[in-house]
């Protein structure tokens, strides 16, 4: 019997009278308690094209406790599920409903997620891909080294695919308020980030 390498993650249940559910009515779900991480987790899913919508799974410890924790899960389709290619649209890898975003009113409500993401050097990357089991990538070193070079520019891209998700028909954060949203560059026609040098 040869050994496998197989992907475990933390089980997001509870113990005892515990409760997790994997939908909550809006008025619920403007109540989880990590609702700001909504928000960060979209750096991510812009950065590796997540082609899926956003999944995430509500708990809480007790049917009497408070508020849900939202736990985020199912990250299979970022990189365009197996294609490793990276097709945006603005509306690939967002959560279903606005609320979640109703909070977020600049670019801070993004920090410390999008600084990190946008900081990360190759090697950082490359350090991470480095775990991967060989046998998962099917031994197409080439193929992971693409990756990881378009992962590495697409750190600038991160900025222009929330603007563009941000100016989509759905105007998912409807209390947004930072001036410097977008910024024009002397003989460019392009949404910059203020944050990049």
């Amino acid at each position: 019997m040869s050994k496998r390498q197989q992907l475990a993650s933390l089980y997001v249940g509870t113990e005892g009278s515990g409760l997790t559910v994997d939908y909550l009515p809006r008025e619920l779900l403007q109540g989880v308690s990590n609702l700001a991480d909504f928000a960060r987790v979209l750096v991510l899913d812009k950065w590796t094209c997540n082609a899926d919508g956003r999944q995430a799974i509500f708990s809480r410890k007790s049917p009497r406790s408070g508020r849900y924790h939202a736990n985020f899960i199912d990250q299979g389709y970022c990189f365009n599920a197996g294609e490793w290619t990276f097709p945006d649209f603005p509306l690939r890898g967002v959560y279903a409903n606005n609320c979640v975003y109703e909070r977020v009113t600049g670019w801070e409500s993004f920090e410390p997620a999008l600084s990190r993401a946008e900081k990360m050097d190759a090697d950082t990357i490359w350090r991470c891909a480095a775990d991967i089991p060989e046998e998962w990538y099917e031994g197409d070193r080439e193929g992971l080294e693409r990756l990881v070079e378009k992962l590495s520019k697409r750190r600038k891209l991160i900025f222009n695919l929330i603007t563009d998700f941000r100016q989509s028909p759905r105007q998912p954060f409807p209390h947004w308020k930072d001036p410097s949203a977008i910024r024009d560059v002397a003989d460019t026609n392009c949404a910059v980030n203020p944050h990049i040098g």
